[in-house]
């Protein structure tokens, strides 16, 4: 549902984007997923979706028709360079390769072309599969990485002056950012900024402009007093 919603607001605003990697569900849906979304300002709007967003419904999956709360955590990096001042060392990196799954062509399933990067100190893990060779799949993924690196980067100095500050930062899963209820009223409610509508299904449906834009003004704001 959260791929749908950021896919749908990047072609009403004009942007292209590519599916990277995506793994299904052990029921149903998607385990995870990468894309990439280009166009102007594209990562400075969407790096207000970061964080975890909160859905309650009535699960189609559920033949008792009970209301269900999920979890999903969102993650923005940048698209950085090569030649940005990331420093990854070849022996931090632990590549594997696999055959890849889903569509994509004739070289699917028949060949090893899927990568995954593990960065040994980090931990952070990227894979690629969607194109057509392991060399492209391989840059793609270091593309990712050096993303993550940097977002890591960003992250840990905003801790350090929420710190700084005298502000507490509870990071991972308890940093939940919005709640989307479907079930048993109808609401979308951004925590961070208190904005929120009526209509979960125009924002399930790319209308997420009020709640990028509220997320801007607040930083400004705090900026301001800072």
């Amino acid at each position: 549902m959260l791929e749908r919603m950021y896919l749908r607001w990047a072609d009403q605003h004009g942007f292209r984007t590519e599916i990277l990697d995506q793994t299904e569900g052990e029921e149903a849906g998607l385990k995870s997923v990468t894309f990439s979304i280009s166009g102007r300002f594209a990562y400075g709007r969407l790096r207000s979706e970061r964080g975890v967003h909160r859905l309650v419904r009535i699960s189609p999956f559920d033949s008792q028709k009970r209301r269900h709360t999920s979890f999903a955590l969102v993650e923005v990096m940048p698209e950085v360079a090569e030649d940005a001042a990331v420093d990854i060392d070849e022996k931090d990196l632990r590549i594997d390769t696999y055959r890849a799954s889903g569509a994509g062509g004739q070289h699917v399933n028949k060949t090893d072309s899927a990568v995954r990067i593990t960065h040994l100190p980090t931990g952070i893990v990227v894979s690629c599969q969607n194109e057509r060779s392991q060399h492209q799949n391989r840059e793609r993924a270091m593309t990712v990485l050096r993303g993550k690196l940097v977002e890591r980067q960003m992250e840990e100095r905003e801790v350090e002056m929420a710190r700084l500050r005298g502000e507490h930062v509870e990071a991972g899963w308890g940093n939940q950012i919005r709640s989307y209820v479907l079930q048993p009223y109808t609401m979308v409610k951004d925590l961070r900024t208190g904005v929120e509508t009526s209509d979960p299904n125009a924002v399930l449906g790319g209308a997420l402009d009020p709640f990028i834009e509220g997320y801007l003004r607040s930083r400004v704001g705090e900026a301001a007093s800072a």
